[in-house]
């Protein structure tokens, strides 16, 4: 397994680019990335997985899930080439040998999550369903961001939680040797938090039940399903959030489950920053082959349809019970909407390039609903309205929403842009950097490595203008 390196920060400029024309194969989803090698670790037998993002979050959790016991390997496969359907990475195969439910290991050392929230979230449900005490800790963004909203429903199946005040890591996680089937009736629609509930119940004698305000991503259930898991849904129940219905998913533990093929989609969260920018850059035209399109995932690019967006779906199919499809993207007039709070849910991750997307649209754009944004990996309401208005974009947060009045960046003179260690906000800034005629920097590319590694490889060989610089050369 490739050990995880990590860049000395490096800064990026982005100018106005040409028409941005190609096909461009997307990183795997990071989601079911990261539920592929933990369900291949509780797997008895091998599992085999092809299109694993190679993000450095995703390997996080191969680190960890190797740590607690699974033997991982990466291979090469001579002669595998790339068939727009399966994005096999060039021929990589991760190879996961699992120990079975309840079959996992205590681990030597701390289990350094990195910046990633999902990976210690998912981890965190693992480990307390385990008889051992596991040491759980991050970088220093992930080390602000609240753990307690897992601790909270994990505390009451028998597991004990030890961490710095507010819920935040380092945490020591105490397993319980007999983990409680629970019910639990979640205050918020988070796919982290019923993901790790489910994974505890995943090892509990009963059913696990968690119950959700709106359908949060199913990601979780549909990789239980590939498994041969017991999984019962029912939606459309009473008393959900406006606009919306709640959610109610049922998990049968202790099944006894063997190692399956998975072929990883690609990931709609990054293919979020090619779309809007072929959509922003006159005359661009992309093929995006394999992207997933479930249904809590593409809120997006229904939003992005309202507003005008022309997206075309082909090639609709299923891998590994995930529905997927090759998009293509033509430059399009884009017009402001209200976007209604219920559906952040479905789209949680995609404000801040929406955000852009409605920057460069004709009048105005009202997102509702994001006071999860708060609690990502930086303050992403706050750092797209302070970013936005630094571009001469008029923007405008409140305490769950965004308002975007649209014309693009103004001015010309070249701005740099903070990220504070947040991916998401470094690319959508960068993509800001494409429409106009001032150059906007982000402070810090490297944030870039956890979920897109490629980003501005890619981007300049379909038409972008993105030079990595030194910090000390930032305007």
């Amino acid at each position: 397994m490739n050990a995880i390196t990590s860049s000395a920060a490096s800064a990026a400029v982005s100018s106005k680019a040409r028409a941005l024309t190609g096909r461009a194969i997307v990183p795997g989803d990071k989601s079911i990335s990261h539920r592929a090698l933990i369900m291949g670790g509780l797997a008895v037998g091998e599992t085999t997985i092809t299109g694993l993002l190679l993000g450095e979050d995703v390997l996080r959790t191969a680190t960890v899930m190797a740590a607690l016991g699974a033997k991982i390997e990466e291979t090469q496969q001579p002669g595998d080439k790339h068939d727009g359907r399966l994005p096999t990475e060039g021929g990589r195969v991760w190879r996961v040998w699992g120990r079975g439910v309840g079959g996992l290991s205590e681990p030597a050392d701390v289990l350094d999550m990195g910046n990633s929230g999902t990976g210690a979230r998912l981890i965190a449900g693992l480990l307390s369903a385990y008889p051992f005490t596991s040491f759980m800790t991050g970088d220093a963004s992930l080390r602000g961001r609240p753990m307690d909203r897992v601790i909270k429903p994990l505390s009451q199946t028998g597991a004990t939680f030890t961490c710095r005040s507010k819920g935040r890591l380092p945490m020591a996680v105490t397993g319980t040797p007999l983990p409680m089937p629970l019910t639990y009736e979640s205050p918020i629609a988070s796919a982290q938090v019923k993901s790790a509930i489910l994974l505890a119940g995943l090892h509990a004698q009963g059913i696990t039940t968690v119950i959700e305000p709106a359908a949060s991503r199913d990601h979780t259930e549909r990789m239980f399903r590939h498994f041969g898991v017991d999984v019962r849904v029912e939606t459309g129940l009473a008393g959900g959030e406006a606009g919306s219905s709640r959610y109610k998913v049922e998990v049968v533990g202790q099944p006894e489950i063997t190692g399956r093929p998975i072929n990883v989609p690609a990931d709609p969260s990054s293919a979020a920053f090619l779309v809007v920018s072929a959509l922003l850059v006159p005359g661009s035209h992309l093929i995006l082959p394999n992207i997933g399109i479930n249904p809590l995932r593409v809120g997006l690019f229904q939003t992005l349809e309202e507003m005008g967006a022309n997206i075309a779906y082909t090639n609709r199919r299923e891998e590994a019970g995930e529905p997927v499809a090759d998009l293509e993207v033509k430059y399009s007039a884009l017009k402001g909407v209200k976007v209604p709070a219920h559906r952040a849910p479905s789209m949680i991750d995609e404000y801040p390039i929406l955000a852009i997307a409605a920057a460069c649209a004709e009048g105005e754009t009202h997102m509702a609903g994001l006071a999860e944004l708060k609690v990502k990996e930086s303050d992403r309401l706050s750092a797209m309205a302070n970013g936005l208005a630094a571009c001469g974009v008029s923007a405008t947060a409140g305490a769950d929403s965004l308002t975007v009045r649209g014309g693009g960046p103004k001015g010309n003179t070249p701005i740099t842009i903070p990220v504070n260690l947040d991916h998401r906000i470094a690319m959508s800034f960068l993509v800001l950097g494409m429409t106009g005629d001032r150059p906007i920097a982000v402070d810090d590319a490297s944030a870039i490595n956890t979920s897109f590694p490629d980003f501005i490889g890619l981007m300049n060989g379909l038409g972008a203008n993105i030079e990595a610089v030194h910090q000390r050369d930032l305007p």
